[in-house]
């Protein structure tokens, strides 16, 4: 198999990917590297998504992922509105995936991904080792003439300097969409720490059957400020 070079390309993956305020804001900050940010309310953003076909990626093949970690304040999306985001966890099937993300600094792990829907209710679970570690469960409705698309910003770090990833992206939600519960099920995984408070306030999200990007759109290197790249 030929070497995977940037970027990827991935269509129509089933995708659910909202934000909540943390239950421990200062364990949330302290995973942040001391040259970036956090956003003052320390969000935290989660990704549970699933390809189901080789078809759908230009090199991947089929795997599923969920990955997290703190919003970013001063490191913005190109719209200049979006935060940026710092992964601290990255569970994902593939070791094709995990390897080609991990040379960009991903801390990716070995981890499986599910999202069932029946009817209205959508459940989807992270496991590790076959152990469930992340449960989300919502209502979601179906897709209509709505399109989300634009850019998002993801950091991270390679032999000691910070890369800036841009990753555009085109997805159609579902309507309605609610996030009925957020369940961090291993009190005694390092991921726990960004658990959600009680009650859940989920700050945006949207679930959708068809969601395309690539991976990533551009990289460079951080030589400036993080808030002026």
């Amino acid at each position: 198999m030929p070497e995977l070079v940037a970027p990827q390309l991935v269509v129509n993956s089933r995708m659910i990917y909202f934000g909540w305020i943390p239950a421990d804001p200062e364990a949330v900050e302290g995973l942040v590297p001391a040259d970036l940010k956090p956003a003052a309310n320390r969000q935290v953003f989660m990704n549970q998504y699933v390809v189901d076909r080789p078809e759908q990626t230009s090199g991947f093949g089929a795997y599923s992922l969920t990955y997290i970690g703190p919003d970013l304040a001063d490191a913005y999306a190109p719209d200049g509105e979006t935060n940026g985001r710092w992964w601290t966890h990255y569970f994902n099937s593939s070791p094709v995936v995990r390897d080609y993300a991990a040379a960009r600094g991903v801390p990716a792990t070995e981890g499986r991904t599910t999202i069932e829907v029946k009817g209205k209710k959508l459940v989807a679970t992270t496991e590790i080792d076959g152990v469930p570690v992340i449960r989300t469960t919502a209502r979601v409705g179906k897709t209509g003439a709505a399109v989300n698309r634009g850019q998002l910003r993801y950091i991270t770090e390679v032999d000691g300097q910070k890369l800036s990833g841009v990753y555009p992206f085109v997805a159609e939600p579902v309507d309605p969409f609610e996030v009925v519960s957020l369940e961090f099920l291993d009190p005694s995984h390092p991921v726990y720490a960004l658990r959600p408070a009680d009650p859940l306030e989920i700050t945006w999200g949207f679930y959708s059957p068809r969601s395309s990007f690539t991976y990533p759109g551009g990289e460079s290197v951080t030589t400036e400020p993080i808030s002026a790249c």
